[in-house]
């Protein structure tokens, strides 16, 4: 039985680790935009004030995320009816394209307006790609993973996320050392996003070779419906609680992982290579504590990290924004940043396998992508849009408030919400599988 035990245990681990390489092509393709927004700005618009380049660049970000929806559902319901592993190869396809479309799209100056355009199209092909690989890899990672470490071994779809993010900026930091500041902003940035574009067909082709998870594989020849929007509605409340234990998340996570790199450089006035060594520390001690909350979770339930988050979000976030705004020690900023991540880990660790507690297989990857793609779209897209808009007209510590506020709303959700890790559809099909 050991043996057994052992075997299973490493196949577990192989699944993962395959999934996972995938999903941090994918979020690394996604972030080299907002880790290179910095230089290639002045590249796609018109001439004009840093903010309001920027301004330009997160209104395509936020844009971009508007597809996401479209994807959670198109590639949700697709993963529900033909499978997981189908549908994480169709989706980092789709990532390549755009990263590709990107990396030889011209500059506004030899194309004009059709640069931005065309920026934008990739974009939105890059947000349909992300809104599937979303909802699919969270379903995969819960539904291969071990039962009583499902807390532990989802957790990974942050800590590959995460990678994919510090790949970004290490590249950066790279970039930085080899290349002058006009070279990055002429035709360096373009150097990224074809890494991103090579990357994602590689594991194109590795995808192919993912085991499909045992639950959908034992639900594929159910005759009951599978990843419809008529099932879906089956679970109205489920859905709700989705949207809501994800806007304070969101919000505060592209805050404190995204946003603040562009707010360290624009509002606190640190050097942007010391920003960006600032930034990959943080997140690469960030991505380390995932798997520690992930596997606690497992332990204590879920409530209790959520909680956790929602009342330090809630407290925490305008004095820790205050204060960063207003310090130009490097030291200073990445402690600060750190205890916003450390608050925000109780969140990212555990909420990809908490939607996926709440649905049965059949409608598990359209319940937890559709939801939660709506959500960050309108909440997580717009955040550092509203951050920079706020800022030119002189109201940028309302954006401190707002993101309080946010959290405020999720805090009440995960205080009324059940524990979903006692009550799991998961391991209640497991058992019913074994029976």
């Amino acid at each position: 039985m050991a043996v057994i035990s052992q075997t299973g245990e490493r196949r577990v681990v192989g699944n993962v680790i395959r999934g996972s390489i995938g999903n941090l092509i994918e979020w690394y393709d996604w972030y080299a935009y907002t880790a290179f927004s910095i230089y290639f700005a002045s590249t796609f618009f018109p001439k004009g004030d840093q903010t309001a380049q920027l301004l330009d660049t997160a209104g395509i970000f936020a844009v971009g995320f508007l597809m996401r929806p479209i994807g959670g559902y198109l590639l949700g319901r697709f993963a529900d009816q033909f499978g997981r592993r189908n549908a994480l190869t169709l989706s980092v396809v789709l990532m390549a394209a755009g990263s590709l479309l990107i990396t030889v799209t011209p500059g506004y100056a030899s194309i004009g307006v059709a640069s931005p355009i065309i920026l934008l199209l990739a974009r939105l092909l890059q947000g349909l790609s992300v809104g599937g690989e979303y909802a699919t890899s969270a379903t995969y990672l819960s539904e291969v993973a071990t039962a009583g470490k499902r807390g532990f071994y989802s957790s990974f779809q942050y800590v590959t996320l995460i990678s994919g993010q510090l790949v970004a900026l290490g590249l950066q930091i790279v970039l930085q050392q080899v290349l002058t500041d006009h070279q990055l902003t002429t035709w360096g940035w373009r150097v990224a996003f074809a890494v991103g574009a090579t990357g994602a067909l590689i594991v194109m082709w590795l995808r192919r070779g993912m085991d499909e998870s045992e639950s959908y594989q034992r639900e594929k020849t159910d005759t009951k419906q599978r990843g419809t929007l008529k099932v879906l509605l089956q679970y109205p409340k489920e859905c709700l609680i989705v949207v809501g234990l994800t806007l304070g998340g969101t919000v505060a996570f592209y805050t404190y992982s995204t946003y603040l790199k562009n707010f360290m450089v624009n509002t606190s006035h640190i050097d942007k290579g010391t920003v960006t060594w600032i930034n990959f520390i943080a997140l690469a001690v960030f991505m380390g504590i995932q798997p520690l909350a992930g596997r606690l979770s497992d332990r204590i339930g879920r409530r209790p990290l959520l909680k956790f988050f929602g009342i330090a979000g809630t407290l925490a976030t305008v004095p820790l924004l205050s204060i960063l705004a207003g310090t130009k020690n490097p030291v200073v900023a990445f402690l600060l940043m750190m205890i916003g991540l450390s608050i925000v880990t109780g969140y990212t660790s555990i909420n990809a396998i908490v939607k996926a507690e709440l649905f049965p297989t059949r409608i598990r990857a359209l319940g937890v992508g559709l939801p939660y793609a709506l959500t960050v779209a309108i909440f997580g897209g717009t955040a550092e849009y509203i951050a920079l808009g706020l800022k030119k007209a002189g109201l940028e510590q309302l954006f401190y408030w707002y993101v309080s506020a946010c959290i405020l709303v999720s805090l009440i959700v995960y205080w009324t919400m059940r524990e979903t890790s006692s009550a799991s559809e998961l391991e209640h099909e497991g058992a019913a599988g074994r029976g």
